[in-house]
């Protein structure tokens, strides 16, 4: 089957070991089915593997991808929950010391076909097309999970979303306007500022900036760069949730003092579980609210996708299709 799989890593020209070809059809463990690929979406994650991160050397090749939407065995539009936990694990999979994504221990979604267990095949609603879907499943779970579930947050609450721009910025933008909180953005772009407008946040400001107000909560993906500026922009008792360092982990000051003082709380999140998917489709099907598409592409030009995200020429997400 086509298919577009990582032939070997390299940290400093990872498009290199960028394959589109073929691969053989997916394996179908019991309770586990196949999904025919219409959509999948670009991720982060897709370079890092590239690069090496998170992805074993015994295991290339690799299928590359982790969000798709399709049709199952049945001939039923679906989406796939990219979190893969153990047979025996029961609860929320994102808390499962074995759990792995797509495209880690098992093949990913850029191919005609993906095999992924049962518990794994959300429906999608008719409203959705198959290339918004495709969205959902990392950058718009993580920041569903982030808002909603580890955040807390309720209408009328209050927050900053750091650097909008990234699949995750976006998605926490339009989720959290969505969902009739107060929402700042901020970038260093004055072009991704006016886009976060458009995408519904209520005000937007420079990175650093100082807010008009104290925020219920900041929402971080970006780490070291603006750390300090997220823990001053709370409100007392108010909430920082990570899911990501896109400018590094190591922090000059970690602002401990403020943090204690303040009562302030650092919750860390990852991607989301199956029963949040489905919540989030709900939400998007009853509210309205689309994920923001950068450019479709057919899968087969998939290696121009990977080039514009590490060029990080990106607002919003990149899907291919077949």
């Amino acid at each position: 089957m086509f298919a577009v799989y990582a032939e070997s890593f390299s940290s400093d020209e990872p498009l290199n070991g960028l394959v589109v070809g073929e691969r053989p059809d997916p394996e179908v463990p019991d309770g586990w089915t196949t999904i025919t690929v219409k959509a999948a979406a670009l991720n982060h994650h897709d370079l890092w593997s590239l690069k090496g991160v998170g992805l074993k050397e015994a295991a290339l090749p690799m299928i590359l991808g982790c969000d798709a939407a399709g049709i199952d065995e049945d001939g039923n539009e679906v989406v796939v929950h990219a979190v893969i936990s153990d047979p025996s694990w029961t609860g929320d999979e994102t808390l499962d010391p074995k759990r792995s994504l797509l495209s880690e221990r098992y093949q990913g979604t850029f191919a005609d076909k993906v095999a992924v267990p049962k518990r794994n095949v959300i429906a999608k609603p008719e409203s959705l097309s198959f290339e918004e879907a495709a969205c959902l499943p990392t950058a718009w779970l993580t920041a569903y999970r982030m808002l909603f579930t580890q955040g807390g947050l309720k209408a009328g609450d209050s927050v900053l979303v750091q650097g909008a721009g990234g699949g995750v910025a976006t998605a926490l933008i339009s989720l959290a306007r969505a969902g009739g909180l107060k929402v700042y953005a901020t970038s260093r772009d004055e072009a991704k500022r006016a886009k976060a407008l458009d995408l519904g946040a209520h005000e937007v400001f420079e990175s650093g900036a100082r807010l008009p107000v104290k925020v219920d909560a900041v929402m971080e993906t970006v780490g070291k760069a603006t750390w300090t500026h997220s823990v001053r922009a709370l409100r007392p008792g108010g909430a920082i949730v990570i899911s990501g360092t896109t400018s590094g982990p190591q922090l000059d000051d970690a602002e401990l003092t403020r943090i204690f003082f303040l009562q302030l709380r650092v919750i860390g999140s990852t991607m989301g579980n199956s029963t949040e998917l489905a919540s989030l489709v709900n939400l998007l099907d009853a509210s309205g609210a689309r994920p923001l598409i950068d450019r479709t592409l057919p899968m087969e030009q998939a290696a121009d996708g990977f080039a514009a995200m590490a060029d990080g020429d990106v607002f919003g997400k990149i899907v291919f299709t077949r």
